[in-house]
């Protein structure tokens, strides 16, 4: 008797973990899951609607199964790779750059690490204790603003806020959007500007005042299909640019050539030797504080060349560095 019933337990728990995974299962895909009957399916759901699970069903040989919102919960099903990987992400959460997530990611894990069996809880416990992360400098955004974005992409709803370009001019906006990108630095909104009538991207943390929803637009597709790749091309356009508007920095490393070039990736940059000891890196794309700083971390003697912009940006950073 006890075997039947840790059977029919474990069958409950794989089948509320198969309704978690996907939206909508029909009976027979269940069964089959599961090995056992429909007429067993159609019971274990009834056990699991007892139990406060909102399970909701569509009748008919094209119905099927499907968890709906709203209820009391009982804690999500994790299987190991799934517990650490929800752990990673809280962790590298409470490092970036949504403004006050920081907090709450850290509730999130404890919670997580207290619900866990004692083994899975050993293991997540050691990867929270064992890993740590920094934040990189760099702008923050609202999740409010973060959600509503994401809300809107779901919803085909057409969005309305105010924009500041990078020549901090801003101007009003309404777009059907597509997708949420994160660069790993950066948040970015891709969007059909319908008073454009073309593709855009737009920085987050560039977004002035209060997003506001509109009716409901047309579904856009991202041209090419790949939210991030869209994004990636434009960011490297703009890198670029016009090739004779663009001025490339040039710092001189005191440090052989093939040692700073092992370095530095040849997309970003060209390293050319100065006799033996010293080596010219100059920027592909137009010079940037970026740039700067990360020539800086090599940790090799430097000097900053040209352009003139660039040289005194190093002498600011220098300077507060200094009073610091």
């Amino acid at each position: 008797m006890r075997s039947i019933m840790v059977q029919t337990s474990a069958r409950l728990l794989a089948l509320l973990s198969l309704l978690q995974v996907r939206r909508e299962w029909t009976g027979q895909e269940l069964a089959h899951r599961l090995e056992v009957g429909p007429r067993t399916i159609r019971r274990d759901v009834d056990k699991l609607r007892s139990l406060g699970y909102p399970i909701e069903a569509a009748p008919g040989v094209a119905g099927g199964y499907r968890l709906g919102a709203g209820g009391e919960l009982p804690p999500l099903l994790l299987d190991d790779a799934e517990a650490v990987a929800v752990a990673v992400g809280l962790r590298t959460a409470a490092a970036g750059g949504i403004a006050g997530i920081e907090e709450t990611s850290v509730r999130a894990l404890s919670k997580l690490e207290q619900v866990l069996p004692g083994r899975l809880r050993r293991r997540v416990s050691a990867l929270s204790d064992a890993t740590s992360a920094f934040g990189v400098e760099g702008p923050r955004i609202d999740a409010e603003v973060l959600a509503t974005l994401a809300g809107a992409c779901r919803d085909y709803a057409r969005l309305r806020f105010s924009y500041e370009a990078r020549d901090e001019k801003t101007s009003a906006r309404m777009v059907e959007p597509a997708a949420v990108v994160y660069s790993g630095h950066r948040w970015y909104l891709v969007a059909f500007d319908l008073d454009r009538d073309d593709w855009r991207t737009f920085r987050l943390d560039r977004i002035r005042g209060r997003v506001r929803l509109g009716e409901r637009g047309r579904r856009r597709i991202v041209p090419g299909g790949d939210p991030a790749a869209f994004v990636r091309e434009r960011l490297r356009g703009a890198w670029e640019g016009d090739s004779s508007a663009v001025v490339p920095g040039r710092i001189r490393m005191h440090a052989p050539a093939a040692r700073v070039g092992s370095r530095v990736p040849r997309r970003y940059a060209n390293v050319e030797a100065e006799g033996e000891d010293a080596c010219i890196v100059t920027s592909r794309g137009r010079w940037s504080h970026g740039f700067l700083v990360w020539m800086a971390t090599l940790d090799e003697p430097m000097e900053v060349l040209d352009p003139p912009e660039l040289v005194e940006a190093a002498r600011t950073i220098v300077a507060r560095l200094s009073a610091a």
